[in-house]
């Protein structure tokens, strides 16, 4: 029976499948699959990985701070810049985008169905385990759990239209990009109390409690923006550590601090918005290739012609003021703006490329990576914590920022190689059946079926 599908993998299933709704075999015309929604989520997934790879690699803080660890100058610094002006959360961004156009797949085909709404919420459920589980384990910055909470709130708005949705998920957008300036006067006022309240204490001052507050705030506050070379050898032995308790509990303290977050948070608004506009763009036909040339082509225009100078421009505030965490802060409420406009030209350079039928065997790739997306992102976490953390070669802090490139390649080539050879055998990745098995509490076909199968069915 043809199953819906998955918010992380392909709309529909690649291989041969029986529509049985009406009592009759017949396979799945191959028309009916939306390709271009594949090769945009693998291309996103695989960008991804370009900013996950310095979180899994080296301490954190390095992520936005080219000045804490791994090298702030020469091939580093480059290394660094073009990432902030063309990947890092412009990937997330677009896959959010699709992870909304899921939705609306999914609960388009659901409606018919009495349970459609135990399907999508148990479904989801165990997205948010999965998470759970692919955090304390694999990798803390786990977007599983995120997406999943997120998730349990996009269902009512379904049969909203496309121009609703995608209002609402601007609204959300700019207040997105307010929360960052408040938060940029509230850390500066946090800094300038902290450092006045730590000159006190040198000075022999005898701190009252706020003073206390203050300063241990600010030094929290530092440690994890701008550790010292002592914390950093303490963060490398956590991470390199043997024993694998200890390494789940350095993830650990990531872990909560993000899961903590209120349901309200900001956090929720940045994924909350460009899912409702993925829902809305879906609805319009614009993720599914079936828009004009020229409109994808001004995505692409506009797009990089708005974000690149933008970002090119909070990059150069970074590196002009030594990462200053205030600026950056401020700096911060562009952000949005900065990454949706580059997610937009990454999206319609896609969509171009998929329309002209261009690099077609490459796109085909692109597109398998998508349909095993979920596999593919646990693979990702699962090959990364055995070359950098105690469960394997302990390379964690060992590599400069340019160099764990390499590592990114390397599991590209994997991804393209490996993803179209097994679905060659088997009609989703093996987490998605998993995945799908337990939405719909029954094992579901996994080989693909050959054509005299079909034929004698």
């Amino acid at each position: 029976m043809l199953t819906e599908s998955d918010a992380l993998t392909s709309p529909q299933d690649l291989s041969v499948a029986f529509d049985t709704l009406d009592g009759s075999s017949r396979p799945v015309d191959e028309r009916e699959r939306i390709g271009a929604l594949d090769a945009l989520r693998g291309f996103a997934l695989l960008g991804i990985l370009l900013m996950n790879i310095v979180a899994m690699g080296m301490n954190a803080a390095a992520y936005d701070n080219p000045t804490v660890t791994g090298g702030s100058s020469g091939a580093n610094l480059w290394v660094w810049t073009v990432m902030h002006v063309l990947a890092e959360g412009k990937m997330r961004c677009l896959f959010s985008l699709v992870f909304g156009a899921s939705v609306i797949l999914l609960t388009t085909r659901l409606e018919s169905r009495a349970d459609a709404a135990d399907i999508y919420y148990r479904r989801t459920l165990w997205l948010l385990l999965f998470g759970i589980v692919h955090a304390y384990l694999l990798w803390e910055g786990d977007i599983l759990y995120p997406y999943a909470l997120c998730g349990l709130v996009l269902y009512p708005f379904r049969k909203l239209r496309a121009k609703t949705l995608i209002i609402i998920g601007s609204i959300l957008l700019v207040l997105n990009a307010g929360a960052y300036i408040g938060h940029g006067f509230a850390q500066r006022g946090m800094i300038e109390k902290g450092q006045a309240a730590e000159r006190a204490a040198a000075s022999g001052k005898a701190l009252s409690e706020d003073e206390q507050d203050a300063r241990q705030e600010y030094q929290q506050f530092r440690r994890f923006a701008q550790p010292t070379a002592e914390q950093l050898t303490k963060d490398a032995e956590e991470w390199r550590s043997h024993n694998p308790l200890r390494v789940i509990g350095a993830r650990a303290k990531f872990v909560l601090f993000v899961h903590s977050f209120p349901y309200y948070h900001p956090f929720n608004w940045d994924i909350w918005c460009m899912m409702l506009i993925g829902m809305g763009l879906m609805k319009l036909g614009v993720l599914a290739a079936e828009k004009p040339t020229r409109l994808y082509a001004l995505f692409v225009l506009i797009g990089y012609g708005v974000g690149i100078p933008v970002n090119s421009y909070t990059a150069w505030l970074m590196i002009s003021s030594n990462s200053d965490p205030v600026l950056h802060e401020f700096a911060a409420s562009t952000y949005d703006l900065g990454r949706l406009s580059i997610a937009l030209g990454h999206l319609g350079l896609i969509m171009l490329i998929v329309k002209s039928d261009w690099f077609r065997g490459a796109m085909a790739r692109l597109a398998a990576v998508g349909q095993m997306a979920f596999s593919n992102y646990v693979l990702h976490s699962m090959i990364t914590a055995f070359l950098f953390t105690g469960y394997g070669f302990q390379l964690y802090g060992h590599l400069q920022r340019y160099q764990l490139y390499i590592v990114v390649l390397a599991i590209w080539v994997i991804n393209l190689i490996v993803s179209p050879i097994w679905l060659r055998q088997y009609r989703f990745g093996p987490l998605e059946w998993c995945w799908r098995s337990l939405t719909y509490w029954k094992r579901q076909p996994m080989r693909r079926m050959s054509a005299d199968a079909v034929l004698t069915a």
